[in-house]
């Protein structure tokens, strides 16, 4: 399941990505341009905006919550997401899948601690933001566990 947020719902995105599904989401996008990808890539578009979502028939779910979190378990709970959930698989910056690094290949940008206590890692292929299960990952995993019930 692949996704679009509009402009109204930049927050949630993070969460759809930690939850390892494909959402894109720009700052700044026309209506217009909305439907196009949403139906070339298959998307569903998430939006507040009811007129956008109205022209869409179909591939548009109209967003009632005003809070991220119950936002996200809206969506959750709405398309069933648990099931298909695979968390950590994609970058919370630009949506691409993780590929799994070597320690050695990301040692010299790592902070001192996580030299000393982490051994696996992921990166981001395209913006090279580095990923590892510290104390971050722990505090995510609450809150997508809080997610996907």
């Amino acid at each position: 399941m692949k996704f679009l947020a509009d402009v109204h719902l930049g927050g949630m995105t993070k969460y759809l990505r930690a939850l390892g599904f494909d959402t894109l989401y720009f700052d700044k996008i026309e209506d217009n341009k909305i439907i196009e990808i949403a139906k070339s890539d298959d998307r569903i578009v998430l939006t507040k905006d009811r007129a956008l979502c109205e022209r869409l028939k179909g591939r548009c779910y109209l967003v009632k919550s005003k809070k991220t979190i119950e936002q996200i378990k809206e969506i959750a709970k709405k398309f069933k997401l648990k099931n298909d959930a695979s968390p950590f698989t994609r970058c919370l910056k630009d949506n691409t899948l993780l590929e799994h690094v070597d320690k050695s290949e990301v040692l010299d940008r790592l902070p001192l601690k996580v030299k000393k206590f982490y051994t696996s890692f992921k990166i981001c292929p395209v913006c090279k933001r580095i990923y590892w299960l510290g104390s971050h990952y722990e505090r995510m995993k609450k809150v997508l566990d809080s997610i996907v019930v």
